[in-house]
């Protein structure tokens, strides 16, 4: 089984650029707190790396 990221929203998206807002959105999230398992893949990962600042990301099984 692939490895995969458990990505949790940690701040909020207000008052952040658009694009910003729009990859978290992107991701699933839906606010502070919020919390989704997404598959360990370079495209996901790339849009982790540009709001890593929002998100706490760990790996699971």
């Amino acid at each position: 089984m692939k490895p995969r990221l458990r990505v949790t929203q940690i701040r909020s998206v207000i008052g952040r650029p658009e694009p910003h807002c729009k990859v978290v959105r992107g991701l699933g999230l839906k606010g502070p707190h919020s919390v989704v398992v997404v598959p360990n893949e370079p495209q996901f990962r790339g849009m982790i790396k540009k709001v890593i600042h929002l998100l706490e990301v760990e790996e699971v099984d």
